[in-house]
């Protein structure tokens, strides 16, 4: 796990989206994990207005979401249907059959859940993975007490969770999610938190012990996790110096080995 505290929310929304494009350009056919809420906002306008500035190529990338609330239409501007497209897909030269998000009004659950692990699969796995993190520690919408090792499935949203994306407690009451096994599956994560309302969730999944009470404390044990915080978010670690302090330097060690030849 890499820890890179930066001074803003600006940053941080550039930094992971500098690294979303640096993989494009490596992958043009790059499998990729994408979140929504208001703090990807500044992801997909950079990524966005990269794309129009230097024409970045996104017509081979394949896309899955980590979530979807269950009851809405996929129209509805609450959905995260019509978040992607507005905020993002429809700005861009994505071939719309690569883009996966979980259905709003299944049929029936447990094919879809199943279905989309099996599209993930078939598509090789994900490449890049891209997450947010509540104020209580969940990813995704796996929220606390959820299995570390669970697939995409139906989650019941805690009064927090509802409160913090619709301002009361009403709302979808479920929603599906990819599993935080589906989530440790990808090959590389890029998690970025913003604000004092997240350093508490982050310390917990950064410094505290591994619990399903706090889920994103699972990205402890991936083996290619990067967190990427503003300072706010990053208050409340014990260690943010030493952070600091490998994110200025870690470069320095190709001079060592020049040095050493």
């Amino acid at each position: 796990m890499e820890i890179i505290i930066l001074p803003s929310y600006k940053q941080v929304s550039h930094e992971v989206s500098r690294r979303i494009i640096l993989s494009v350009r490596k992958n043009p056919g790059l499998v990729l994990g994408l979140a929504t809420g208001k703090t990807m906002l500044g992801v997909y306008q950079n990524l966005v207005s990269t794309y129009q500035k230097e024409n970045i190529d996104f017509s081979q990338v394949i896309t899955f979401n980590l979530d979807e609330y269950i009851g809405l239409s996929p129209n509805d501007p609450l959905s995260f249907h019509s978040y992607m497209k507005e905020n993002f897909f429809s700005k861009i030269n994505i071939n719309p059959e690569n883009t996966h998000i979980l259905p709003t009004q299944p049929n029936d659950i447990e094919d879809a859940c199943r279905e989309f692990e099996n599209l993930i699969k078939k598509s090789g796995g994900i490449d890049l993975q891209i997450l947010g993190i509540g104020r209580e520690g969940h990813i995704g919408f796996n929220e606390p007490s959820s299995s570390l090792q669970a697939r995409t499935r139906v989650k019941t949203l805690t009064k927090t969770t509802l409160r913090d994306n619709f301002g009361l407690e009403k709302g979808p009451r479920f929603a599906l999610t990819m599993g935080i096994g589906t989530i440790m599956d990808s090959n590389q994560i890029l998690l970025m938190a913003s604000g004092k309302v997240k350093a508490q969730a982050i310390a917990r999944a950064v410094e505290g012990p591994l619990s399903s009470s706090c889920p994103a404390s699972i990205l402890q044990f991936h083996r290619d996790a990067k967190i990427i915080l503003d300072r706010q978010a990053a208050s409340l670690l014990k260690r943010k110096d030493y952070y600091k302090w490998v994110w200025k330097h870690k470069n320095e060690v190709n001079d060592v080995i020049k040095d050493k030849k």
